[in-house]
């Protein structure tokens, strides 16, 4: 796929989508990071069910940990590995507590330091809370990068590295949400609806459903 196709495709998709934000309900960088935390192996959808309730009485680092483990438990216990995840917002919060003043850091370093937070997630909240033209490439990304040959890779770094190469700098910012929602939506795993498909004829896809 050449730079005029690829440039091509974000125009549409940043006409379709005008929006591109995260589907993960939050008002504070804090809640953002517990959120993307929770999301991991599960919906965005199932994570908000959760938070909602949670947030409404625990959203700093402070009254998280005064809630405790076992109440944090039952407020997540809906979501997939919640006790790992539990235990890691515990020691996030502390660590936050101790070592950043309660504020969410602005650097990957800082933020991969944070147990519970690997590369993805410091990206998620790199790009969502602070607008850095950060890149996560989740399974939606990585779906989408491979099928239309937007950036095609073996594994996830791979993939990244090729984004943050190929994609056009006035759509990094956006691309994120951009190609999540694109894949969540329309470029979807089993039965991709290429039929109502704004970029499929500049989609190198070779068994498009029509």
């Amino acid at each position: 796929m050449n730079k005029k196709k690829r440039l091509a495709i974000f125009e549409r998709l940043s006409v379709a989508i005008p929006e591109p934000v995260t589907e993960l309900n939050y008002t504070s960088p804090f809640e953002l990071l517990i959120a993307v935390v929770l999301s991991a192996q599960a919906t965005d959808k199932g994570v908000n069910k959760a938070t909602l309730p949670l947030f409404g009485i625990a959203n700093t680092p402070e009254t998280i940990l005064a809630l405790g483990l076992d109440d944090l438990k039952n407020y997540i216990k809906t979501i997939g590995l919640f006790n790992t995840k539990s235990e890691n917002i515990i020691k996030l919060c502390q660590q936050l507590i101790d070592n950043h003043n309660s504020v969410v850091p602005q650097t990957r370093d800082e933020l991969e330091a944070l147990p519970g937070v690997g590369r993805k997630t410091a990206s998620v909240v790199l790009n969502t809370a602070f607008g850095y033209p950060t890149i996560a490439v989740d399974t939606h990304i990585f779906r989408v990068s491979n099928r239309t040959g937007l950036a095609p890779g073996k594994n996830v770094l791979e993939v990244e590295r090729k984004l943050y190469k190929w994609v056009p700098n006035k759509h990094k910012k956006d691309a994120h949400h951009l190609l999540i929602l694109h894949g969540r939506y329309t470029c979807i795993a089993r039965k991709p609806k290429c039929q109502v498909c704004i970029i499929e004829d500049l989609c190198d896809f070779k068994e498009k459903l029509s």
